[in-house]
């Protein structure tokens, strides 16, 4: 029988070892809110600086509809989503609540610079911003993908991506890929949590989201998450308006793929010389897809590397994918044409479009 008490001590004990192993994170304050979420201050041992000055009122002005789309500080908060619907059976501590420790990017105060400010104070007037909830891959964190994430905070969207309870690298007795099934509700979690964060008039994140604004998007096994969350008929979340499926394919014998309508626009990237996720994965749920969709070949490219420091594919990865969600969540017309334009790269990488 599980007792409350050893309920929170498993809770406790399986945070720990996620935040002190997975994130590197240390100098841990936590503040209590609903029974249903953790609060969570840190510092980082990412390279960050003190919070910036506010931001002024020209963020607010450059982010209307056809200007010329700003760039933010990125700010770095870590929040730890409990779901008590849910059990997990973590190794060596038994059965317990899903705990998803989440990192969170999002646009801050200030000068732009390519470092995160834990704390930092969202750039406010500029908001409410698109979220997108971002997933890992297996036997790895989010840690891996910090450029590609600060990227997309930087270019005016709000980044969850949650540490999954048995895939992440650190996970307690090593990282289980059984437990991917339920992985798209985590991800729905994620959605929620952060939606109702929002909703918070003493949150520092009040009224920071766009709840008509929401993409998902992972690599590997995220990627078959999100796809999941985005796709599969058992498993969608109909809040989600945009995905971005990284090297991903469908899980295995899981759900039903078949797209139902109205399905939210994709961009789905692969690399020829991936041996993980073979090109013909994603071609098999690509080739099903409605339109609008985009395929973003990256010729030669693996299967890790060109999202977390392989360039010049990062950078390829970076442009495609914001002008895709400036396209799709913010409605900047102009975004399709630079799509196409940053997906076009002789030598490196080709972009299909179905629009």
């Amino acid at each position: 029988m599980i007792t409350q008490r050893s309920m929170m001590l498993a809770i406790w004990l399986t945070t720990a070892i996620v935040l002190a192993f997975a994130l590197g994170f240390a100098g841990c304050a936590i503040e209590h809110g609903d029974r249903g979420s953790l609060r969570t201050s840190q510092s980082s041992s990412l390279t960050t600086s003190r919070p910036p000055a506010p931001a002024s009122a020209t963020y607010a002005h450059a982010t209307r509809r056809g200007s010329r789309r700003p760039r933010f500080a990125v700010g770095l908060r870590v929040f730890t989503f409990i779901d008590y619907s849910r059990l997990v059976n973590v190794p060596g501590v038994g059965l317990v609540p899903r705990t998803l420790v989440t990192v969170v990017r999002y646009p801050a105060a200030g000068s732009p610079t390519r470092v995160d400010v834990v704390g930092a104070p969202p750039a406010s007037a500029a908001g409410p911003f698109p979220l997108l909830v971002f997933g890992h891959g297996f036997a790895v964190t989010p840690a891996v993908y910090a450029p590609l994430l600060r990227a997309w905070a930087r270019a005016g969207y709000i980044v969850a991506a949650p540490v999954f309870p048995l895939e992440n690298a650190n996970a307690p007795g090593g990282p289980n890929e059984s437990d991917l099934v339920n992985q798209p509700g985590d991800m729905s979690l994620v959605i929620s949590r952060m939606l109702a964060v929002s909703a918070h008039s003493n949150s520092a994140f009040a009224r920071l989201i766009n709840r008509r604004a929401i993409a998902v998007a992972g690599q590997s096994d995220g990627g078959e998450t999100a796809l999941a969350v985005a796709y599969d008929r058992s498993l969608l979340d109909p809040r989600v308006r945009a995905a971005v499926i990284l090297s991903g394919a469908e899980i295995p014998g899981v759900g039903r793929f078949d797209f139902p309508a109205p399905s939210p626009p994709l961009l789905a990237t692969q690399g020829t010389a991936d041996v993980v996720n073979l090109p013909s994965r994603t071609n098999a749920f690509f080739d099903i897809a409605p339109a609008p969709k985009y395929l973003l070949t990256l010729l030669g490219a693996p299967h890790l590397g060109p999202y977390t420091d392989e360039q010049p594919q990062l950078g390829i990865v970076e442009r495609v994918t914001i002008a895709f969600l400036d396209r799709y969540l913010k409605h900047i017309a102009s975004a399709g044409n630079q799509l196409m334009a940053a997906g076009d790269v002789p030598g490196v990488s080709v972009l299909h479009a179905d629009r």
